[in-house]
């Protein structure tokens, strides 16, 4: 009894960490939520004017989500270009690579480049995922080579999390 006990205590621990129990579910923006992400526990993590935010536990990727219209879409994607050299994020121009794929079933353009940061070499990423057609989220996607890899299945878990609302 005490094995089988101990055995279903084992199981459901596991099947709580694979589902994500221990996790913050934002939908945004509060006042009129189009999107809903969840972000682990262990991250930092808040709402933003547009959007959402996340920090990796050990600080290696920083990743956020901001909604924009058609009409906004560039102001928004500027917004975090600039955002990025405040931080002290440089791109290198020349390793420019534009992906587009599905997410959730949505179209996305993802482009990527490698740069640096205080900390060094670093994979810098935005991406605009199409919910419908008035509607987009701009994805920045900030991290630290070497390290960011530790927190790739996590990443891969908050992007498949996105909805529509």
């Amino acid at each position: 009894m005490k094995k089988l006990f101990l055995a279903a205590t084992t199981a459901l621990m596991m099947v709580s960490l694979t589902t994500g129990a221990y996790a913050a579910k934002f939908k945004f923006p509060s006042d009129a939520p189009v999107a809903a992400v969840t972000i682990p526990d262990d991250w930092e993590s808040g709402e933003t004017e547009s959007g959402v935010e996340a920090t990796s536990p050990d600080e290696a990727v920083y990743l956020s989500i901001d909604v924009a219209d058609a009409k906004s879409i560039d102001d928004v994607m500027d917004d975090a270009v600039n955002w990025l050299g405040e931080q002290g994020v440089t791109v290198d121009a020349s390793t420019s690579k534009k992906t587009e794929d599905k997410l959730n079933g949505k179209d996305i353009i993802y482009v990527e480049w490698d740069g640096k940061d205080k900390d060094g070499p670093a994979s810098i990423g935005l991406a605009a995922l199409v919910l419908n057609a008035d509607t987009i989220l701009v994805l920045t996607y900030w991290g630290t080579k070497g390290e960011e890899e530790k927190n790739t299945a996590t990443i891969g878990q908050i992007l498949n999390s996105i909805k529509e609302q």
